[in-house]
């Protein structure tokens, strides 16, 4: 209409527009208005003759507003709909209304389905019956018409699939049944991705359905995915794949482990014209090891999200090797060939000692996951005794075959998988090959399944295994002629594994080959995968491997399903696993030991899906905003008119005076203010928040913005807000969130305040309300918790994002000079005798006001409390406090101290407490009447 988004579902309702003169006509005059007169007879018989009297004319204005009045009748009548989106039901006849329905779909699924319902409800105007296909769905599905009261009831029941579409079974069910049943249209409401198989489908529509198209392809948001991770030596990298570039574009990936908790959170950005970025986890070791799930941040697909397991941890590797070549040539050592296999996904211990009986409890005691033992022969009763217990625990053994395990006896021989002869076999030996033999095969119920053999790899020594009856099953890798080249048997709940040839060159070309890399990293993965089911019975059919029910599994939406009916247990040694009906994306095992199913494999791409495919198909994107009905707000403006209009002739007539007029002009208002939403109450919230402060003494915690620091600042402050009732006759309420740009402060004596370095930086305004608190006799304890990303040798606070964020705030801000708390302040005995002030992590200060320097410093050096001058109005960590004191409902602590001591942790709350003793009660300590019971409890 003129160009304007409007359509009306009744047009033929506007054809009353016409009658607008008439009604004009017929409404500018008003009948007269009746007069009173006196009854005297005289009168009455003096004006017995009758007299012609004409009426007054109406006034324009009311003539004007009864045609309005009319016109808005008409136009709610027709039915007008602001911003239409113009679906339609293409052709005539059946309808084939084909949905999407895969992981992709989950973007805006409520709009999809809305779509669907109303192409429907539009075929049905029509009297056409409609199918119903959705694209994820099993192919046995029920392909008759029917009406759109089933398809709108079929279509509520549907959802978002873990996995891609099957358009390819789709089309094949569907094809037998088009001879009889022909389609008129085809309305095809895609995901938005593209594939060979929506190539596929958009030629069996063009060949075989040929009927009038009509194809969404787009809802005009940009799709996200992301791929396996790299594990670095430092970093755990994370990369994003997108389905647009042409502009730039930014985010977020959380980190989370397997209790939900924020591990933490990394950024990403894209440049224009790139479909790569990546997202970097610069965390310690410890804490990338609890990861368990990874997910770009306001992106609900399951496509957007990462599980990972124990082959994404990166572990610690030690080695010992036998070999005499270590020292006199290091990097033909076979030390030197494990280390640099095992160092894109391990960490490397190396022991402080050569000689194995006192590097191997070494490494034990250093947590190693895994022991390699290269060339070792014998071992002392001691230490093997330790080391078997060790590996019963779950540890794994890998051992690599030489010259010294060769010449030991078979008594000697204990820690390993399979009996072995004494001796070796050497090429060109009583027991050798004519030629190097090469690796053959790989079982298929080991680590290894799935790998490519190498056709380059050579073995020209080996130990050879006594043959029995569980040597093939403990044979994980095999040679040309059959002997084995790996074997691997249980001990208790860990491995042991061996490599019949050595870790360099001597014996073989294996060390040389990529291959190699991926077998130590996949023995690595799959030693504590099956740690959980070690006692678990060999399920039939699977060629005795172990087999992994599902546990947590995803839906399209990237949720965590308890349970799935259509999923089916994973075999234990299943890699590169294509994620469908059967196997859905999500954890399969237990919390002891599981296996991820991930739907993006690290070549995964997302391209866009071509709607041009589908041959003469009308292409439209899915509707941003819903049609809006503009009939209620027509009535309602008409019904005001015909208010206004009674008002009006009751005024014309005299029949409205100021005392009838009040309370009609109040009705008239409440009448349309009642429609209109009530403004609310400016000072409500902050009366509030006043009422909640001074009820009950609070700990408070400026709100950053960013949910996942609020919610560990809020969990800290309960922790520690529990502790102190435990301990001190200070029973706190729960903690409070602060908005420092327009709360009142001074309701709190200190503030505990994470300085997230990508929240904007405070106005003027607000740092001038901060700096009139700190001078009113406020504390504020910044928390920058970056200790383990500072640079080394940094001096200060500094070097980090954090750090420098918090400098420029402070820039703004009248802080006095700052120092490390020293040794006698009063912050050290507030409550409990304090060396440091640790948190989540160690080893940094807690930065306060300097005192002024003592005039007498003989003086001081007898003095046992520094009392400064009044409270610190700043303390200053780095050690990440809430982090140390977060605690559930239930008690139970959230986030693991580093390194993991119990100790840190109960110093961080005793650092917690003398915070706060210190700003409830100032330096109070410092009077000479305390002297005494200091120095008894100093032992002095």
């Amino acid at each position: 209409m003129g160009g304007l988004p409007l359509a009306f579902g009744a047009p033929l309702v506007l054809g009353a527009l016409v009658l607008l003169p008439a009604i004009w006509w017929l409404l500018k005059l008003t009948p007269p208005r009746p007069r009173i007169e006196t009854f005297p007879p005289t009168r009455i018989l003096a004006e017995i003759v009758p007299k012609e009297e004409q009426p007054a004319r109406s006034p324009w204005w009311l003539t004007a507003l009864r045609l309005l009045l009319a016109a808005l009748v008409i136009f709610a009548l027709a039915a007008p709909v602001w911003r239409p989106v113009g679906e339609s039901a293409p052709g005539d006849g059946p309808l084939l209304l084909v949905l999407d329905n895969d992981w992709a779909a989950a973007r805006d699924w409520p709009a999809r389905i809305d779509t669907a319902k109303r192409v429907a409800a539009l075929a049905e105007g029509s009297g056409r019956p409609v199918t119903l296909v959705a694209t994820a769905e099993p192919p046995n599905q029920e392909f008759a018409p029917t009406d759109a009261r089933s398809v709108a009831a079929r279509l509520d029941a549907l959802q978002p699939r873990p996995f891609d579409a099957n358009r390819a079974a789709i089309a094949s069910a569907m094809a037998p049944g088009l001879s009889t049943r022909p389609f008129g249209g085809v309305v095809w409401l895609t995901s938005g991705l593209g594939s060979s198989d929506a190539e596929g489908f958009a030629r069996f529509l063009n060949d075989s359905v040929k009927a009038p198209a009509s194809v969404y392809a787009g809802d005009g948001k940009t799709l996200l995915g992301l791929t396996p991770p790299t594990i670095g030596t430092d970093a755990l990298t994370l990369p994003i794949t997108r389905s647009d570039g042409r502009l730039a574009g930014a985010g977020l990936v959380e980190a989370r482990d397997l209790k939900g908790r924020s591990v933490g959170t990394a950024p990403f950005a894209f440049k224009a014209g790139e479909t790569k970025a990546d997202a970097v986890f610069n965390l310690p070791a410890e804490l990338r090891n609890e990861i368990v799930r990874v997910e770009i941040a306001g992106s609900a697909t399951v496509g957007a999200v990462q599980l990972l397991d124990d082959r994404f941890k990166r572990r610690r590797i030690g080695i010992v090797s036998g070999g005499s070549s270590d020292n006199a040539q290091p990097l033909l050592s076979p030390r030197y060939y494990i280390a640099r296999a095992v160092q894109p996904f391990a960490d490397v211990i190396e022991p402080r000692d050569a000689n194995a009986a006192t590097a191997i409890p070494q490494l034990i005691d250093a947590g190693a996951a895994i022991i390699v033992l290269a060339d070792i022969g014998t071992l002392t009763p001691d230490v093997e005794q330790r080391l078997s217990k060790w590996v019963e625990d779950g540890g794994t053994l890998l051992r690599f075959a030489g010259p010294r395990l060769a010449a030991a006896t078979a008594d000697e021989n204990t820690l390993v998988p399979v009996r072995l002869r004494e001796g070796g076999r050497v090429l060109g030996g009583s027991l050798s090959w004519s030629s190097p033999q090469p690796l053959a095969s790989f079982s298929e119920n080991g680590p290894f399944a799935g790998m490519a053999v190498p056709t380059d790899v050579t073995v020209v020594r080996q130990v050879l295994a006594e043959p029995d009856a569980n040597l093939a099953a403990r044979t994980w890798a095999a040679l040309g002629d059959g002997t084995p080249l790996v074997t691997a048997g249980r001990l208790g709940k860990g491995w042991l594994v061996l490599f019949h040839v050595t870790a360099d060159t001597s014996w073989s070309n294996l060390p040389l080959s990529g291959s190699f890399v991926d077998m130590l990293r996949r023995i690595a993965a799959f030693s504590t995968v099956p740690l959980a089911a070690a006692d678990a019975k060999p399920v039939e059919g699977t060629a005795g491997g172990v087999m992994l029910p599902p546990w947590r599994l995803l839906d399209g939406f990237g949720r965590s399903a308890q349970s799935d009916p259509f999923a089916r247990p994973l075999a234990a040694t299943a890699e590169n696993v294509t994620p469908n009906r059967d196997h859905p994306p999500g954890l399969y095992g237990t919390d002891d030991a599981f296996r991820a199913v991930n739907l993006l494999r690290t070549d995964a791409t997302l391209p866009a899906f071509d709607a041009s495919l589908v041959n003469g198909a009308s292409v439209q994107p899915y509707p941003t905003t819903a049609p809006t009905d503009l009939s209620p707000f027509l009535l309602l403006a008409a019904f005001a008119c015909l208010i206004a209009d009674a008002l009006a002739v009751l005024w014309l007539n005299g029949g409205l005076r100021l005392r009838r007029a009040v309370p009609a002009a109040v009705i008239l208002l409440a009448l349309l203010g009642g429609a209109l939403p009530r403004p609310a109450h400016a000072d409500a919230a902050a009366d509030q928040f006043a009422m909640d402060a001074v009820n009950a003494t609070r700990l408070a915690y400026v709100v950053t913005g960013n949910a996942a620091i609020d919610e560990v600042s809020k969990a800290g402050l309960a922790g520690l807000s529990h502790e102190l009732a435990n301990r001190t006759a200070l029973e706190p309420s729960d903690p409070i969130g602060v908005d420092v740009a327009k709360d009142e402060l001074a309701f709190f004596p200190l503030l505990y305040w994470p300085i997230d370095a990508s929240a904007p930086m405070p106005t003027s305004e607000t740092l001038a309300r901060i700096d009139a608190y700190m001078k009113q006799g406020g504390s504020i304890l910044f928390d920058t918790r970056d200790e383990l990303s500072r640079p080394p040798g940094t001096e200060g606070f500094g070097g980090t994002p954090e750090a420098e964020r918090l400098r420029a705030m402070l820039a703004g801000l009248d802080i006095p000079p700052l120092e490390p708390v020293p040794g006698n302040h009063v912050l050290t005995k507030a409550f409990y005798l304090l060396a440091d002030f640790p948190g989540r992590y160690s080893g940094g200060p807690l930065w306060v006001e300097a005192s002024a320097a003592d005039e007498d410093p003989a003086a001081a050096g007898d003095r046992p409390v520094r009392p400064g001058d009044g409270v610190s109005s700043i303390l200053i960590t780095e050690n990440d406090l809430a982090g140390a004191w977060a605690t559930d409902p239930d008690g139970r602590y959230l986030y693991p101290t580093v390194p993991p001591d119990p100790r840190q942790r109960e110093m961080a709350y005793r650092t917690g407490i003398n915070i706060v003793m210190y700003t409830l009660t100032g330096n109070y300590k410092a009077d000479q009447v305390h002297v005494p019971a200091l120095l008894e409890r100093l032992g002095q």
